[in-house]
């Protein structure tokens, strides 16, 4: 007998899950977190370490080879200023700069990061879509930073939601895959979750807010319904799929506030970079001058 919308694995998998889909659970529980923890983490040795999971990212329409080549030589550089300090994550760029980012970055431990599979909207063909994957990762990528497709999603077609995720994952071949929800259109506690199992489902390396582009950015909300469903899913397969904020995390408050939520849902193993990022620009100089006390733009 054929599956029948309520009854495929895909709504199985979802309907197994007893994380909240209350928005006012979470927005309360989210509230509770900050008051009762912001403070004990809000000091400089977190500032360090969030540092150091930032993605720090260009995704411009001016972008070049001349300026991503020049922003590379920033991270080569951070460390002749700042030897004492941990360099960011990784460089997130448009995929056609993949090359130019590894032709230049000289510091091993950062990572590069693309955008694919027509970023940031997602609406394109699935073939362009792996293409541009493969294209990306042969050229130096990574990581590789996709967006799940809404429009699939919208009309419960779970079923191509994860097809299309699963094939991007094999272009990806020894890179990791960020998903990123868009969870500004997701909107509800309910459809972040159906959308975060789904992409754990297809397997997600990372699990990612927002583009930070057509809709609103990350919030603590939505970083919370996440980080339960991440915690979740670890329980029952042993599997540790990563967190990543992006959109409009642009202070060292909103930076500390992520890591408070993140800690306190998932614990100290996710506070890694392997498991924990923040996708921004400007964040980088603002987090950088807090450490050192005074007004830093190195980046």
């Amino acid at each position: 007998m054929a599956d029948t919308p309520q009854t495929d694995k895909y709504h199985q998998a979802i309907a197994g899950s007893a994380v909240t889909e209350d928005d006012a659970a979470v927005a309360a529980a989210v509230r509770k977190i900050i008051d009762e923890h912001f403070d004990e983490n809000n000091n400089k040795d977190v500032y360090r370490f969030l540092f150091n999971t930032i993605d720090l990212t260009t995704l411009k329409a001016t972008d070049s080879q001349t300026s991503v080549a020049r922003f590379t030589e920033n991270v080569n550089n951070f460390e002749d200023e700042f030897g004492d300090l941990p360099n960011v994550a990784a460089i997130c760029v448009y995929p056609n700069f993949a090359p130019v980012v590894r032709a230049v970055l000289e510091v091993d431990e950062v990572r590069i990061a693309s955008v694919s599979g027509a970023f940031p909207s997602s609406q394109s063909f699935e073939e362009v879509k792996i293409a541009e994957t493969s294209l990306a990762v042969a050229n130096g990528a990574d990581e590789i930073d996709i967006v799940l497709n809404l429009g699939y999603f919208l009309d419960e077609d779970y079923e191509s939601v994860v097809d299309e995720i699963t094939e991007q994952k094999e272009a990806c071949r020894d890179a990791h895959l960020k998903v990123i929800l868009e969870t500004g259109a997701l909107k509800t506690a309910a459809n972040i979750k159906k959308a975060s199992i789904l992409s754990m489902y297809s397997g997600a390396d990372f699990i990612k807010t927002s583009t930070g582009k057509e809709y609103p950015g990350a919030s603590l909300e939505a970083a919370y319904v996440m980080a339960l469903c991440i915690r979740e899913y670890y329980e029952k397969t042993g599997t540790r799929v990563g967190f990543k904020a992006a959109g409009g995390v642009s202070t060292v408050e909103d930076a500390v506030k992520y890591y408070t939520v993140i800690k306190e849902v998932l614990g100290d193993e996710w506070l890694d970079n392997r498991y924990f990022r923040i996708g921004a620009s400007r964040l980088a100089n603002t987090l950088l001058s807090a450490i050192v006390g005074k007004e830093v733009k190195h980046f």
